[in-house]
Parts: C-alpha cells; sequence; structure tokens
C-alpha cells in the first residue's frame, strides 16, 4: 500500500506522517517536552562527589559568619546571669544539680582538670574537622547530607545565643563555681582567660560542644568499619559532656538544648535528601556522560 493520504482546500493530497503504532520518543513530536515536575528536587537528592576548593571555601567562611554573628549577640550580662539563676534553680528542683559537685571533684585531680581543659579548647574543631575529611574521602556520598546536617545544628545555635543569652556556672554570681582554666592557667579557651575578650561569654545555650561532638560520635558509631572505632565514636559525646560541666562552662540542660538542635539538624537534612543521611549510598552515583549516552555521537 502506498503512503496514506490527506486532502488540502485546495484538493491536492499531502502525504501524512507514517504511523508506527507506537509513541514517540520526547522531542520527536514537535512539541517543546516538559520538564518533570521533580528534576530539580530529583537533582538535589542525587548524591555528588563534592569538590574540596569548594569545600575548604564553604568552611571557612561559615566558620567565620558563625564567629561573627555569635560574638555580635549582645552580651547582656544582668539577663544571662538571671537566666544562669532560673537553670540552676530549675535543676535544683529536678534534684539534679550536679554540675557543682562534678565541678568540685574533679578540679581536685591536678592532672585531670588540665586535661580537660585543654580538651575543651582543642578537640571541639580537631575532631569534627578531622570527622568531616573522613567522611569526604571515604563517604562522598554522604557528606553533603552529614555537612547539612552540622550546618543547620549549628545555625540553630545562634537562633538560641541569641534570644536567651546564658552565663556558664563558671560566671555565676555566688554559684561557688570553679573557673578551671582561670585556676590552673591553662591555655586555649576563648571564654577564659586572656581570650575571653574575643568571644562572646554569655552563648552557652545550647552547647555545641555537645551538638557537634554528637554528630561525630553517630557517624562514626554507625559508618566506621572496625569495633574499637564505633566505641570511641559513641563514648566521645559522652567524654565531652563530662569535660563542659567539670570545667564549669556548661549546665547538662545546654547540652541538652545540643541535641535538640542536632535533632532539627537530622530532619532537615531528611527533608532535603529524602532519606536518612547514613543510609545515602557511599559513592556517588556519577552522571552519564552527555555525549556517551547521544546515540548520534555513539
Amino acid at each position: 500500500m502506498g503512503e496514506p493520504t490527506a486532502k488540502t482546500m485546495s484538493g491536492r493530497t499531502t502525504a501524512s506522517p507514517r504511523s508506527t503504532g507506537s509513541t514517540p520518543p520526547d522531542g520527536a513530536t514537535g512539541v517543546a517536552r516538559t520538564e518533570p515536575r521533580h528534576t530539580l528536587i530529583r537533582r538535589i537528592r542525587t548524591p555528588r562527589r563534592p569538590r574540596l576548593w569548594f569545600e575548604i571555601l564553604l568552611i571557612g567562611v561559615s566558620y567565620w559568619v558563625y564567629s561573627l554573628i555569635r560574638n555580635a549577640v549582645p552580651e547582656q550580662k544582668t539577663v544571662a546571669l538571671r537566666h544562669a539563676a532560673s537553670v540552676w534553680s530549675f535543676e535544683n528542683h529536678l534534684g539534679l544539680a550536679i554540675e557543682r559537685s562534678v565541678n568540685h571533684a574533679v578540679n581536685s585531680v591536678t592532672w585531670l582538670i588540665v586535661i580537660m581543659n585543654y580538651y575543651y579548647a582543642t578537640l571541639h574543631f580537631i575532631i569534627t574537622i578531622g570527622v568531616l575529611v573522613w567522611l569526604y574521602r571515604r563517604h562522598p556520598g554522604r557528606y553533603g547530607p552529614a555537612r547539612l546536617v552540622l550546618f543547620v545544628t549549628t545555625a540553630m545555635a545562634l537562633v538560641g545565643f541569641y534570644f536567651y543569652p546564658l552565663a556558664p556556672p563558671r560566671l555565676m554570681t555566688g554559684g561557688g563555681f570553679i573557673d578551671t582554666v582561670e585556676v590552673h592557667h591553662t591555655w586555649g579557651s576563648l571564654s577564659s582567660g586572656n581570650l575571653a575578650h574575643v568571644s562572646n561569654q554569655y552563648a552557652a545555650m545550647p552547647s555545641m560542644h555537645i551538638g557537634w561532638s554528637l554528630w561525630c560520635g553517630i557517624t562514626i558509631a554507625i559508618l566506621a568499619k572496625h569495633t574499637w572505632a564505633k566505641a570511641l565514636g559513641a563514648l566521645y559525646p559522652v567524654f565531652t559532656l563530662t569535660v563542659i560541666i567539670s570545667t564549669g562552662n556548661h549546665f547538662w540542660l545546654d547540652a541538652v538544648g545540643g541535641v535538640v538542635c542536632l535533632a532539627v539538624g537530622y530532619g532537615i537534612s531528611y527533608l532535603v535528601y529524602g532519606r536518612w543521611l547514613y543510609r545515602m549510598p557511599r559513592q556517588p552515583v556519577e552522571a552519564v556522560s552527555t555525549r556517551a549516552s547521544d546515540p548520534q555521537t555513539a
């Protein structure tokens, strides 16, 4: 049979398009193809290999902005001391005001409290950066979602610093706490001694030492291969909680605030990526080359 024809207004006949009995591929109908509704969401949720230069720049700028905002929060000493008295009173009402007893007991062991002072001043940064580097190298597919958790947690903390200024126990009026950095002349704490003037003294709620250490601990405990590494990961936030209380830098309720901020971070990450970050693929799904997928260039 010949080509099917169609009659025009002038009486002429023209060839009709060949019918193949199948749906033409996208782009072959002459009608502009509409992008799928969820293309952007799918693109965001597709794991991608992080770029080193961008990550270094992002983390550096983010921490600079965090420090700038944290230290720009007005140091409302009177309000912060009043809040500290309220927290201490509430803990006493619960029968869980343990901070002063722990602070005095640990301070009596000089070598131990000195180690804790340096722990407080340094490991907070070293371990967090170390876990980020480990994720970047060993779990690049999970790096982006895990980093988002950390960033959201920190952003939530800034909200707490602004709306609820809180003095640490060591600065309470008549609280009877010991400022262990001042007593033992240890170096490095931005919240005590000669470096106190460069850091907001009344940004104790929530505790980012707990928020960050718990993020590190969960990540290591779930993703590490070796049992000893998993155990250290699980114990790290426990050690950190002991340190922040022993040194008089936080109430245990500050730690609860850090946990709440971290929970929000995990929740936001889940909403953005559509699944628990530790169930993301370890390696990113590499995009297929356009040239390789184009039949005209194959």
